[in-house]
Parts: C-alpha cells; sequence; structure tokens
C-alpha cells in the first residue's frame, strides 16, 4: 500500500471509529479478565481484521445513512461504568456504592483516581460517538442493534448484582439471618479487666504471608506473631469488604447492610450508624472503659465519626483534629496522616490514657499504608527501605507491617502494655494492586492475630470463619463471659470446634446467597431510620425478632425457647 493509500485510509473516519471500538473492547476485556495486558492489541488488532473482512462502515452494497440514536448506548455506559469500578476496585461490591453514597464521600483521598475518571470519561466519549457513527452509516449494524442492547443489559455484573439485590423484597424469607442474630450480652467481667489497643491495617490481608508469592513483605507481622495467637481461615463476606463493613463487622459481629438498599431513602445523609445493635464500644463504655478512635483520613469520610461517636467512644479524632499537630504541616498525603505520624500521636494517647489511670482504657487505630492501589509508604519506611516506585503494593506491605511492630515494641520499652490485649486485623481484603493475580490465585483470608495479656504465644488456629467472628473471639479475649460464645452473628474462635461458625456450617456462597434476599437484619441494624417492617403474612407464623433459629440443640444460646431448624 502507497502512502497516498494509507493517508487516505487515515483520513477516512471509518478507520478512528473502529479503533476506538476496539480499544475499548481490548480493554474491557483485559480488565475484566485475567488475561495479560498485551491481549489489548490482540483484541483490538482482531476487532480491525473482522471490520475490514465483514466491511463494517463501508458495506458493499450500502443504504442511505440515517440519524438514528442507538438503543445500546445507555447499556454502553452502563457496561463503561463496571468497567471503570472493577479496573479501580477488582471486586465490585454494590453495598459499598450504596453506603458511601449514603454515609458521606467527602474528604476522601482518592484523588489519584480522578485522572483515570477523565480518561475514562473521553474515553467513554469516543466510544459512543464512534458506535453511533457506525450505526448510522452501516445499516447491518442498525438492524442488529437493539440484539445487541439486550445482550449488553443481560451480561452486566452490576445490573445482575442489583437485581439480586431487588429479590429480597419478594423473598419468602428475608430473615434467616436476622434470626440468628443473638444481641451481644456481657454475662460477667474479670476481677481486673485488660485495656485493649485494635490496630486495623488497611488493605494487609494475611494472603501477603506466602513467602513464595510475596517474599518477605509481611515478615514483620509474621514476627509478632510468632509471639501471640494466630487466626488463619478468616474470609470476607459479602458486606464486609470495604473500610467501615469490615469494622463494623468485627466490632458489631453482623455485615452491613447498607440502611438505603432496598427502600425510598437511598440517598438521604445518615444521622448515625447502625443504630440498632450494640457493638464493642458499646458493652466497653458500659464495663467503664475509656474509649478513644485515631485515624489519619478524615473522620467524615464513609461516617467514621458517626459510628464511632454513636457506639461508646468519647475521644474520636481523624485529619481535621491531628493534622494542625504535625511538626510539618506538607507532610500529609491525599487521605491525610502518613502511618509513622499517626502512630506517634497513637502512642501520645496511649500515654495520656495510663497517666489518668482511672479505669481501663481502648485505643482503636486506622492505618493506610497498604491502601490500594500503590499503598501510602511513611517516610520512616523510605528511609529504611530505600526509594519506592509508586506502584509496588509489597513495598507497602512491608512498610505496614514493619510500622505496626515497632509501635507495639515503643508501648513496651515504655511499660505501656501491660493487661493489655493487643489486636492486629486487616479491615478487608486488598482492591486491585500490582500483584493482583497472584492475590486472587488461591484463596485469600484476613489478618487476625492477638497479643498481650493472657494470650499463649505462638499459638495457632485455623478455622473457616469470617470477620463477623473477631467480635466475640475479642469479648472472650479480654476475659469476658458471653452467652455460648456468641455475639452478633459471630461465634468465638477461641471456643471449642462443636461451636461451629456460620461459614463453617454453611459456607460463604451459601450465607453471600442468604444475605442477597435478607431485609430484616438491615431492619434491625438501622432501627429508627428505615420503615417499619412489612406486617407478617395473615395466618403465617413468624418467630420473635430475637429469638434464634439453630440447626440443633447443641446450638441453643441459653434464650428460651430455641427452636430447632
Amino acid at each position: 500500500m502507497s502512502r497516498r493509500q494509507v493517508s487516505a485510509v487515515l483520513r477516512h473516519p471509518r478507520w478512528w471509529a473502529l479503533l476506538a471500538i476496539g480499544l475499548c473492547l481490548g480493554y474491557a476485556v483485559v480488565t475484566v479478565s485475567r488475561l495479560s495486558v498485551w491481549a489489548l492489541p490482540a483484541v483490538a488488532g482482531a476487532w480491525l481484521v473482522a471490520g475490514w473482512l465483514l466491511r463494517w462502515g463501508a458495506p458493499r452494497h450500502p443504504r442511505p445513512g440515517t440519524r438514528v440514536w442507538p438503543w445500546s448506548l445507555l447499556p454502553i455506559v452502563l457496561l463503561g461504568i463496571y468497567v471503570y469500578l472493577n479496573d479501580s476496585f477488582g471486586i465490585v461490591d454494590l453495598g459499598a456504592i450504596f453506603f458511601h453514597l449514603q454515609a458521606g464521600m467527602s474528604d476522601h483521598g482518592g484523588g489519584e483516581r480522578l485522572v483515570a475518571a477523565v480518561l475514562y470519561t473521553l474515553s467513554m466519549f469516543a466510544l459512543l460517538a464512534s458506535f453511533t457513527w457506525l450505526v448510522r452509516v452501516d445499516h447491518r449494524w442498525r438492524q442488529g442493534e437493539g440484539v445487541l442492547a439486550l445482550v449488553l443489559l443481560a451480561s452486566n455484573p452490576l445490573l445482575y448484582g442489583m437485581t439480586q439485590r431487588g429479590a429480597a423484597i419478594v423473598t419468602d424469607d428475608g430473615a434467616w439471618l436476622d434470626r440468628r442474630y443473638v444481641a451481644p450480652v456481657i454475662e460477667e467481667a474479670p476481677p481486673d479487666p485488660p485495656n485493649l489497643l485494635v490496630l486495623y491495617l488497611e488493605s494487609i490481608e494475611r494472603t501477603y504471608a506466602d513467602q513464595e508469592r510475596f517474599g518477605d513483605a509481611y515478615a514483620h507481622l509474621d514476627a509478632l506473631g510468632q509471639r501471640g495467637h494466630v487466626f488463619e481461615g478468616v474470609r470476607q463476606l459479602d458486606n464486609t469488604g470495604w473500610t467501615m463493613a469490615g469494622k463494623i463487622a468485627s466490632q458489631c459481629g453482623t455485615p452491613l447492610m447498607p440502611a438505603g438498599l432496598l427502600h425510598d431513602r437511598q440517598f438521604e445523609p445518615l444521622g448515625r450508624v447502625v443504630p440498632g445493635v450494640d457493638c464493642l464500644g458499646d458493652l466497653l463504655y458500659e464495663q467503664g472503659y475509656r474509649l478513644s478512635y485515631l485515624g489519619g483520613a478524615s473522620t467524615a469520610f464513609a461516617g467514621k465519626g458517626l459510628f464511632y461517636e454513636g457506639h461508646g467512644f468519647t475521644e474520636v479524632v481523624g485529619r481535621a483534629e491531628l493534622e494542625p499537630r504535625l511538626e510539618d504541616p506538607d507532610y500529609i498525603n491525599d487521605w491525610g496522616l502518613f502511618d509513622d505520624s499517626l502512630y506517634d500521636f497513637t502512642l501520645e494517647e496511649i500515654r495520656r490514657l495510663e497517666a489518668e489511670g482511672d479505669g481501663p482504657w481502648g485505643v482503636v487505630n486506622l492505618t493506610i499504608a497498604g491502601h490500594a492501589p500503590n499503598g501510602y509508604p511513611a517516610q520512616a519506611c523510605l528511609d529504611r527501605q530505600g526509594e519506592f516506585d509508586g506502584v509496588d503494593i509489597l513495598y507497602s506491605v512491608e512498610c505496614s507491617a514493619w510500622l505496626a511492630r515497632d509501635l507495639v515494641e515503643r508501648l513496651e520499652a515504655e511499660g505501656l502494655l501491660e493487661n493489655t490485649l493487643v489486636v492486629m486485623a486487616s479491615d478487608h481484603l486488598t482492591m486491585r494492586v500490582s500483584v493482583w493475580d497472584q492475590l486472587t490465585a488461591d484463596e485469600r483470608d484476613n489478618t487476625f492475630m492477638l497479643l498481650g495479656a493472657g494470650i499463649e504465644g505462638g499459638s495457632r488456629t485455623r478455622r473457616e470463619a469470617s470477620m463477623i467472628d473477631l467480635f466475640p473471639t475479642l469479648l472472650e479475649a479480654m476475659g469476658f463471659t458471653i452467652a455460648e460464645h456468641r455475639a452478633g452473628l459471630g461465634v468465638s474462635l477461641l471456643a471449642g470446634r462443636y461451636e461451629q461458625t456460620l461459614v463453617e456450617r454453611h459456607g460463604l456462597e451459601s450465607l453471600n446467597a442468604r444475605m442477597r434476599e435478607e431485609s430484616a437484619l438491615q431492619q434491625r441494624l438501622w432501627e429508627g431510620l428505615v420503615p417499619d417492617r412489612p406486617e407478617d403474612h395473615e395466618g403465617e407464623e413468624t418467630p420473635p425478632a430475637d429469638e434464634q433459629v439453630v440447626e440443633s440443640p447443641y446450638d441453643a444460646t441459653g434464650e428460651t425457647p430455641a427452636s430447632v431448624q
């Protein structure tokens, strides 16, 4: 082909339109699959070859063009939204979307995704313009385009998930989980209750402990684990896969089902977060604990401040309160404080609580170093580990693990952890990062380990569990007695194996399926914020709200009566 012919081809809108569609199609295929990035030009090339062979945009027997708007434009936009969310987070969670719309997204730190969002928007405009041109000039595409629209709608996982959620409205049994909920009650407290330090390590899942895949990134947490009790097999249920959901699961014993999921108040701002259930903070506050929460990000984001202030915490501080106290006001990231600064303030807070000496204390902390997609390693880690390339999440994982170990050792050196239970836990499994394919190649589990008062070093427990089981486990590890080792939907992992967790008894898939049908537990969580439950069907008997249904009499919590299923 001569230079003049090539120039003529490039000037023709047909090839630019086909190229734009091919590149977008290739990118979508690579994003939602495990194919290498090199599959993108292969898919785009195959599309262009098909367009050349079939003469798309230049039929042999053309018909007059028609100025129509394709039915597929909206389905293409919806599919583009799914691809963007999948590319950003790896797993598209509708519950997270609903909750963040309600709880507030102000002061978020996702600035690095704004550039990606702009590029996606420009790409979508190019795709829509190209597809519209193709439909208008090629009658064959006009004839089959309506069917394509239906196929795009039916194959969109985002819409599939919404229809599953909507099915809960008409399900025969929307109270399966709620009947298994056990209101948390402390029956007896130890004579000398321990202090509590909970370190949530953002996205630092225990999967990183696999040295064959991830080297020594997790080594400092492994070293801490050898001194304490490590729990393996803590899986991720639906509605526990983002920060606030992981916190509520581990502190309240229940997945976070957003308030507006099934009724007409989806987008009203929240004034309280899960006010219908008692959580760890509520129980400890009643026992005389002084409770503090510290986080480097804003407490306004995703309702963190509302949650802790509404559940027994008297000191709740985040970016707005801590940033003015920094020695270097410019030492911040998109979200707020780096973890070395946050841990310095955590140390100061524990010193203050110890100095007051007015009963036991509890401190909960949330880090940022491991946040997807690349992490936010602190300056202390740069000084220790060398230059960060801005992409390698394993660098940030090692940073987070080392900073956590360093904090524990600093506290121990000052004698601030005597009679203190230290908890290390990931808030959830990580979202899409540089080692995503390696992470998702096998089963994944969350970090959960206990150190300190009354914990036997070198202990290891492997059970199929989930984040909801952390709540009763923490209570029992602190020496509190709870009925039948249960709180919320969780079962203490310190209890014998005859006390099966919901995951052990039913499996993750079954529980997730039940959750998609659940409405009664949602009502319980947001009691006072959502409409009353619908009237029972006439003639049908419904168990009382707080009556637990069990599979065998041995599973009964001691409440009277307990029915057998």
